[in-house]
C-alpha cells in the first residue's frame, strides 16, 4: 500500500523541480488524484506528460495502484 508522500516522492525523483500534489480519492490508498506541475513538460503533448507520470509509478500502477487521475502543466 502506498501513502499520498509515497506517490509523491516517486513523482518528485522521477521528474526533478516539479512540483507535485496528490489526494487519496477514496481512502483505501489505491485510488490518486494527482497534479503535477514540471518544466519538464514544456514542449511535450499531454499524453507525453502523462507517460512520464505513469512511469515514474512504475510497477505500482500495475500492483498497488488501482487508478489514478493525472493533471500537468507547465509553470506559468
Amino acid at each position: 500500500m502506498l501513502s499520498t508522500d509515497d506517490v509523491k516522492n516517486l513523482i518528485e525523483a522521477s521528474i526533478p523541480g516539479s512540483d507535485v500534489a496528490v489526494a487519496d480519492m477514496t481512502g483505501t490508498s489505491d485510488h490518486f488524484d494527482i497534479q503535477v506541475t514540471a518544466s519538464e513538460f514544456a514542449g511535450k503533448s499531454r499524453i507525453e506528460q502523462h507517460k512520464m507520470v505513469q512511469s515514474a509509478l512504475g510497477e505500482h500502477l500495475t500492483t498497488t495502484i488501482h487508478a489514478v487521475q493525472i493533471k500537468t502543466n507547465t509553470p506559468n
